[in-house]
């Protein structure tokens, strides 16, 4: 069965998302019909991924404004405080933020014209994806041996992470598509698993080749020759192109660097913050620690352990072949190191 369902939609007077905290054990939906059941879903990763999260703003911004509308300076003030609440449930992705700040700016033309304009976001989502991905997809053909490749991702960046197609993975299914795909390597991604769980998951459901692997072992994986590229998705990109992903991201890109493997991050212009010079200023989400010293509940670390649990690491652009969006590639980093006849060329 290929999944069908929007990650995140509406129906009626609620949000309905797909429980990716279910997965890959059980696929079901849950309906938020409330600015709290959404915060508490976004808080622990019922939904998340950077688009997912952007309809997530814009949808939680109708909801409020329906409930309490917008005749009255009152009722404004409601919506923007309940607003607030939504765009601060995770700090990191900018996405989360531009979503309500986009529903937030209709607010004067009522709660139909809100959640007119979080519907066209979704809509937009599919084909804003396919068009970034693909653009990666062609950077990757030109820069990678010309046979099917074996592509190394980081965490989930397909559908579930957006609304329906994908970043990073939606590079993925297009090297499928195109048969110069071979298999994918997917990092089970720490803290919460999320490449094992959810990117292992959709990749089955579409006959797409996988192999999973711990997180520490990509490095070897590159050493020996397994790795053509890695492609990864992005929470919050900087100005400059320094790029906030999972945790493990900057270290992925350190080891491509070594090997000189193409190292190329998939975003929507969404994801760019250009209020931001560089990553320097980017907040950077650190989350309980029970995530690390228990395993389905169960401890597998001492009682009392400290733990260092932060969801995203900054990867600089000098470590980055190429960010691309939907537009095409916005800012180019590490160039391929200098071949013997040849000029350097990015």
């Amino acid at each position: 069965m290929v999944l069908v369902l929007r990650t995140i939609d509406w129906d009626t007077d609620a949000v309905v998302i797909i429980d990716q905290t279910a997965l890959p054990g059980r696929l079901r939906t849950l309906r938020l019909d409330t600015v709290d059941a959404l915060v508490e879903a976004i808080r622990r990763l019922a939904v998340r991924g950077a688009p997912a999260l952007g309809a997530a703003g814009a949808l939680g911004v109708a909801l409020t404004a329906r409930e309490h509308g917008t005749a009255s300076a009152e009722a404004l003030a409601t919506v923007r405080a309940e607003a607030d609440r939504i765009a601060c449930a995770r700090p990191t992705a900018v996405n989360l933020r531009h979503g309500v700040e986009r529903a937030l700016a209709l607010l004067e033309h009522g709660p139909d014209a809100v959640l007119a304009d979080a519907l066209a976001m979704l809509d937009e989502d599919e084909r804003i994806n396919r068009a970034a991905s693909r653009h990666a997809a062609d950077l990757l053909l030109r820069r990678c041996p010309d046979r099917p490749l074996r592509v190394l991702t980081h965490c989930n960046t397909g559908r579930l992470a957006t609304v329906a197609w994908g970043t990073a993975l939606g590079t993925v299914r297009h090297l499928h598509a195109d048969g110069r795909l071979d298999v994918v390597l997917a990092d089970e991604t720490r803290p919460l698993l999320q490449g094992s769980r959810l990117t292992a998951w959709e990749l089955a459901d579409e006959g797409v080749p996988c192999r999973v692997l711990p997180d520490s072992a990509a490095a070897a994986a590159m050493a020996r020759g397994m790795v053509d590229c890695v492609v990864v998705g992005a929470d919050r990109v900087a100005a400059n192109g320094d790029t906030a992903n999972k945790i493990g991201t900057y270290g992925l890109a350190v080891v491509a660097a070594h090997h000189d493997l193409p190292f190329v991050v998939v975003a929507t212009e969404s994801t760019v913050d250009r209020s931001l010079p560089d990553g320097s200023g980017i907040v950077v989400e650190e989350r309980g620690g029970e995530e690390i010293t228990h395993l389905a509940g169960i401890p597998v670390a001492p009682e009392g352990t400290a733990v260092f649990n932060p969801a995203f690491d900054v990867t600089p652009v000098e470590l980055v072949t190429a960010v691309v969006t939907e537009n095409g590639v916005l800012a180019e980093g590490r160039p391929r190191k200098p071949v013997e006849g040849t000029r350097l060329t990015r």
